[in-house]
């Protein structure tokens, strides 16, 4: 069966999913940050900072975003965190703002290779869930076997809409195709330098991409047996912005579920996933990555002396 229409008007929807989901099988500094081909999409997270990277938020307290985008920025008191915008330049009432208790950024990541490209911010208290804020389900393992470039897969960001362009103040969604590592590492592509720890997505022809802005923002994949999206992957970096040959690169999200619950531990947000359910509502035309993407901002005046 098709799998419910991303960002189409909809009925109202309940569903249930397990607490699991916010916690299991859920460059210059920053110029990766990097939608091209995308089109406005309704609601979610803006910012009055600096606008640097989106993030993914992964339970009441934490939200995933790219190892690169706080290379040089690593005080959690100069970022903050805003969910349920949609324009940047017009909060609503639905705007959460939340400032940065801890940044911790994975201890193998490489800045030359984006190597392990994944970090965890913590909130400094936690959100309130809506029909407008929302984590989003971290994959299982097994789920990967069955992530194929006919899997329906969508990327969200406030990055720039053109290689050269400037960034959207509307959140743009696109979809994209799961593109095989093979491909993705031939000799006229990235040459090798894709590994298991990462995913190509995008258009083998060009014109559907992540660019500067949209770093650390989801990969969310829609799975048919569990009727849900999934976060997959991070974007993370490319070649440009929607070239051919050339897709996205995103940190493959199953490769980290350890790292991940691990830190979630240490910050003692682990979930026990049998006690408490999440349910999800979908409204007109709120999609359920817009309500999980979140705008991560940083304050430029703190950028006398970076950490």
């Amino acid at each position: 069966p098709a799998p419910p229409p991303f960002c189409a008007p909809r009925q109202r929807m309940r569903r249930e999913l397990p607490a699991a989901c916010g916690q299991r099988p859920l460059t210059g500094g920053t110029s990766g940050s990097r939608i091209i081909g995308g089109h406005d999409a309704p609601f979610t997270g803006g910012g009055q900072f600096s606008h640097v990277c989106g993030g993914v938020l992964v339970n009441k307290n934490s939200v995933l975003t790219a190892g690169h985008c706080v290379t040089g920025r690593k005080d959690p008191y100069t970022w903050r965190a805003v969910l349920g915008v949609h324009n940047l330049r017009k909060h609503s009432g639905h705007t959460t703002r939340r400032y940065i208790r801890s940044i911790t950024v994975h201890p193998e990541f490489k800045r030359d290779t984006f190597e392990n490209d994944i970090a965890l911010f913590e909130l400094n208290s936690a959100v309130r869930y809506s029909i407008y804020v929302q984590p989003i389900c971290l994959p299982s393992a097994h789920l990967y076997p069955h992530t194929t470039n006919g899997t329906q897969c969508f990327i969200t960001g406030w990055g720039r809409t053109t290689e050269k362009g400037k960034i959207s103040a509307v959140l743009q969604e696109a979809q994209v195709e799961i593109i095989p590592s093979n491909v993705c590492n031939s000799s006229d592509a990235y040459g090798g330098l894709v590994n298991d720890n990462v995913i190509c997505a995008g258009s083998r022809w060009g014109g559907t991409d992540t660019c500067q802005g949209d770093s650390g923002g989801p990969l969310a994949c829609y799975h048919p047996p569990t009727n849900r999206y999934y976060l997959m992957g991070i974007a993370s970096f490319g070649v440009g912005c929607g070239r051919p040959r050339f897709p996205g690169i995103y940190v493959r999200l199953s490769q980290y579920r350890r790292w991940i619950k691990s830190e979630l531990q240490l910050n003692n947000k682990a979930v026990n996933p049998i006690s408490v359910t999440v349910t999800i509502l979908l409204i007109g035309s709120i999609s359920l990555t817009l309500r999980i993407q979140i705008l991560l901002s940083y304050n430029l005046d703190c950028e006398v002396n970076p950490t």
